[in-house]
């Protein structure tokens, strides 16, 4: 993880803060603040957690270079997202609860469709619900002067997501690609930076 923080904070020009472990899923996160009610997540394998359960979530040991595997959206109707998802893909739509508590008091509680292990990257969202929390991530993180100009996808057949991003009511642009790829343009204290 302090390698990835320390790479963040070169590219970017704002240290990553360390947020904590996921104990169920054998991860650990350090989170930057966007702008919007948007952070990015820099998550890691907790070594440390001997007793995860394998392959680790979000596409995190089929990894084979630091890069965006995943992205969520901010939903209140999970279950009718589930069900487009698992109409999809029957393995997606899974809906978990979650909570941390905060070093400074207070807890952040959600729920959310589950990402899953595999690929190593995904193209759809998962979604998240804040709607049982008084707080929001971003609400407990340091202004960092970074603002997301766009995320966005490349795939080989670009056009097999039309309908699903139609039905999700979003604006996802995905490029013709032979990678399969996530990439994010974030305007930061080092100017306009492609993760």
């Amino acid at each position: 993880m302090e390698n990835a923080i320390i790479e963040f904070e070169d590219k970017l020009g704002v240290r990553p803060v360390f947020g904590g472990v996921h104990s169920s899923f054998g991860t650990k996160n350090a989170l930057i603040k966007l702008d919007n009610g948007t952070y990015l997540e820099l998550l890691a394998a907790d070594e440390s957690n001997t007793q995860a359960v394998l392959p680790r979530w979000m596409g995190l040991d089929l990894l084979k270079e630091n890069q965006i595997t995943r992205w969520a959206m901010r939903s209140s109707q999970l279950n009718a997202d589930s069900l487009l998802l698992k109409s999809i893909n029957p393995e997606m739509g899974l809906i978990r609860e979650g909570s941390r508590n905060l070093p400074s008091g207070g807890q952040l509680q959600w729920d959310l469709i589950m990402p899953l292990s595999h690929p190593e990257v995904e193209l759809l969202p998962f979604m998240v619900n804040w709607d049982k929390s008084k707080l929001h991530p971003t609400d407990v993180l340091k202004q960092t002067d970074c603002r997301l100009i766009e995320l966005f996808g490349m795939h080989p057949t670009p056009e097999k997501f039309k309908n699903t991003f139609k039905q999700l009511d979003i604006d996802f642009r995905i490029t013709k690609s032979s990678e399969v790829k996530l990439k994010a343009i974030i305007e930061c204290p080092k100017g306009h930076v492609e993760i």
